[in-house]
């Protein structure tokens, strides 16, 4: 049962504070992907360190591993293949996306316990600004139940993707905070088309908070997980270059 996973994955001693960036502007998504396979394989040489990069993406969709097209609905906005495990998802101005890149052969290699410490993180995020994230064992990603919309009504509120590559992990989590939610009409969001299974974010929840709030929330609730983190040296990470993407890594579905 994954609510009994053991949860936390902190840093070995003598392993460099993580890297922490936030990026102002929209990230294209092939930029990230890109950015994101470099850092990677610095960190798997250990010529850089481990680093978080929040960000927003501007309209698109991206198609995991397991994706069925047939759920692709109207393709309002771009689709890009992914490389993470899951299937169809919407990311878009208005979603904190934390892409995750640590070194699971100094903490650990158990990716089970480094998916439910994201879990974890999204859940104690939540719990920040008084909304209660659950998982599920049938379904993928973090929900909140809607009992105003009916009797066994839940939504979901936040996704996980990862892929693994050489033990150092790439994608991770995206948090609805603000986004356009009709964007998602687009898609049957990671499969999941049963009615009373829907979308929302903390602004339809009625609680109205900045992206910075949910970014020092976040980055609290990280370090208590994972451990410190360090804001990230400018120029360090544009210092990284995009490489071939590589086909010898495992993806975990999105959840």
């Amino acid at each position: 049962m994954r609510n009994e996973l053991t949860v936390g994955l902190a840093a070995p001693a003598g392993l460099a504070p993580v890297e922490w960036r936030v990026s102002a502007a929209p990230v294209g998504y092939e930029d990230a992907l890109a950015f994101m396979d470099a850092r990677a394989a610095a960190i798997a040489g250990g010529h850089a360190p481990e680093l978080v990069w929040l960000i927003e993406h501007p309209p698109l969709y991206t198609a995991g591993t397991s994706a069925d097209m047939r759920d692709l609905i109207d393709a309002r906005f771009p689709v890009f293949e992914a490389g993470r495990g899951g299937q169809l998802t919407y990311h878009g101005p208005g979603q904190r996306v934390a892409y995750v890149m640590l070194d699971l052969t100094r903490r650990g290699p158990d990716v089970r316990r480094f998916v439910a410490t994201l879990e974890e993180w999204i859940i104690r995020t939540l719990a920040a600004f008084n909304v209660r994230g659950e998982r599920r064992e049938d379904r993928i990603g973090v929900w909140v139940r809607r009992p105003d919309k009916g009797e066994g009504f839940e939504d979901k509120i936040a996704a996980i993707g990862i892929r693994v590559k050489h033990w150092v992990t790439l994608h991770g989590m995206a948090l609805n905070v603000e986004p356009e939610l009709t964007h998602f009409a687009g898609i049957v969001p990671c499969g999941v088309s049963e009615q009373r299974y829907g979308v929302t974010s903390l602004t339809d929840l009625g609680i109205p908070v900045s992206m910075a709030e949910v970014d020092g929330v976040l980055r609290r609730e990280f370090a208590a997980l994972f451990g410190a983190t360090v804001d990230q040296a400018v120029g360090n990470s544009e210092n990284d270059r995009p490489g071939s993407r590589s086909l010898s890594s495992s993806a975990l579905p999105s959840r």
